[in-house]
């Protein structure tokens, strides 16, 4: 690997760790982002976090290929208990993972989290429950990005512990600087995503089985939000 060089999405979330950061990267995979970050210099200690053997001995490689075993800390754990309190983490990405996946590792490790962590967090869909985790445990939403790679839809959350917050269902499903921002990106997504929507919903009017009333229900609330959101409602 060049270890100056991330994917596309790696590299919109290397842009939002702070300078200077002692970062944990949980799911770590290869090690790609903490190792990039501190040929860098934007970094000053990384932990890797990987639950899973393969990509624990991937990251392990990658640290020692690149010489950083002395700043890097390679550990086999799972989610936040491969941070240490003598780490004195500042910054914490999860990247790569789904939202629901993220928020159960963020609610496990909670006793792990001090609170002054900025957390980077790329989720693969399910943003809605992360972005209700976050508010329910008092993280403000300070960044969000969208992103289009490989054919797949990717979002960026980036949040700190500033006390209690309070978002509207429809900031909760969109994101609240998502609505504000409306970039390009972040419309395509959801032209693409309201067309999947409108398809379900004429799947569930074919159903010779029945559809859960509430399902359906709220399938509709979702494709009234997105076609609000789109200027397609009139």
């Amino acid at each position: 690997m060049n270890p100056q060089t991330l994917s596309a999405r790696l590299e919109r979330v290397a842009a939002l760790v702070p300078a200077g950061a002692r970062l944990a990267d949980i799911g770590s995979d290869h090690a790609y982002l903490p190792v990039a970050l501190m040929h860098r210099g934007a970094i000053t200690f990384a932990v890797a976090g990987e639950l899973a053997l393969t990509p624990f001995h991937a990251a392990e490689r990658t640290v020692y290929d690149n010489q950083l075993g002395e700043r890097i800390s390679v550990r086999h754990a799972d989610g936040l208990a491969a941070i240490q309190p003598q780490d004195q983490i500042s910054a914490i990405s999860l990247c790569g993972m789904g939202g629901e996946t993220i928020r159960d590792i963020l609610d496990s490790g909670k006793a792990h989290l001090s609170g002054l962590e900025r957390l980077i967090l790329q989720p693969n869909g399910g943003e809605q429950p992360l972005r209700q985790w976050l508010m329910d445990h008092n993280y403000r939403i300070l960044h969000e990005d969208a992103l289009r790679e490989n054919r797949f839809d990717y979002e960026i959350i980036v949040a700190d512990r500033t006390g209690p917050v309070r978002y509207s269902p429809e900031e909760l499903y969109f994101g609240p600087l998502q609505l504000q921002a409306r970039t390009p990106a972040f419309l395509l997504k959801w032209q693409r995503r309201l067309r999947l929507k409108q398809k379900t919903l004429a799947q569930f009017a074919r159903s010779r089985q029945g559809v859960a009333q509430e399902k359906a229900q709220g399938v509709a609330r979702e494709v009234g939000w997105i076609m609000a959101l789109l200027g397609e409602g009139d």
